[in-house]
């Protein structure tokens, strides 16, 4: 085997039955395109109510910085994540543009990072994170961060969403893979309250996605399945998806058992 992919044993996404790389690659540009289809006219300077210390102006460079940032570090073969070079939280200066500024900037952003993930091969091990290979995980995060964002700015603008199935699937899946354990990571202090509480159900009533979380120990456990819980979320998969990024509210799905433990856990495990 080559050194440079994943060495045997690590799940590629592939095994782990989400879409395919192509189908990420194409997902970045046109999830992009469906957001930047609503900007014409818009007021970019307005609050975005899921994220109320950012503009709208800002959320758009914030996707597009990202979007630049890891097709910076595919291109150039880095061997490990370099956030230093991350410029997706620096917005202070993004003020007073318009949508004829952005729009064209962030097809050239999307575009470019599905073209660099189109020359590797995608079990390199570029910029690799949680154990796997970078063109993989970041196709994936890529479009996943687009998918939410895109939430934000038609919510923001008042614009009626809508997601394939199988792509709200996805989302929630990263949510548990990657989500909950960078929570634990990067908050301890406040994750703690979680540890040793109980079990959360998540179970898509239209799509092939069943989660439980387990909070019994001192860290997380997911597992795929359907398994009595603690507490039990059942709803639509974009419901379910938005819920549990803190992009829409529990109310309209079924809950049965701890809510409290619910509650909880969207307060503490954030992304």
């Amino acid at each position: 085997m080559n050194p440079s992919q994943a060495p045997a044993g690590v799940p590629t996404l592939e095994t782990m039955g989400i879409p395919d790389y192509e189908r990420r690659r194409a997902e970045i540009v046109h999830q992009t395109e469906l957001l930047v289809s609503v900007l014409e006219g818009a007021d970019l300077g307005v609050q975005v109510p899921s994220i109320p210390n950012w503009t709208l102006n800002q959320l758009l460079r914030h996707l597009g910085h990202t979007q630049r940032w890891v097709a910076m570090m595919l291109r150039e073969r880095v061997p490990e994540v370099d956030f230093s070079r991350n410029r997706a939280h620096d917005l202070d200066t993004y003020v007073d543009e318009k949508p004829a500024d952005l729009v064209p900037w962030l097809r050239e952003g999307a575009t470019a990072l599905s073209d660099v993930l189109g020359e590797l091969d995608p079990d390199e091990m570029i910029a690799p994170f949680g154990g796997l290979p970078g063109p993989h995980m970041w196709s994936r995060r890529a479009t996943h961060e687009v998918v939410v964002h895109r939430w934000d700015a038609y919510d923001t603008l008042g614009v009626s969403y809508a997601l394939a199935p199988e792509i709200a699937q996805d989302t929630l899946r990263e949510w548990t893979d990657i989500a909950v354990p960078h929570a634990f990571r990067r908050r301890p202090s406040e994750t703690a309250a979680l540890a040793g509480t109980g079990t959360v159900h998540l179970h898509a009533t239209d799509a092939e996605a069943e989660f439980v979380i387990d909070f019994t120990g001192a860290t997380p456990v997911v597992r795929e399945g359907h398994e009595k819980a603690s507490v039990a979320v059942r709803g639509p998969v974009v419901d379910l998806m938005l819920a549990v990024y803190r992009r829409g509210p529990a109310d309209g799905l079924e809950v049965f058992g701890d809510r409290d433990l619910l509650d909880l856990m969207l307060d503490k495990v954030r992304f």
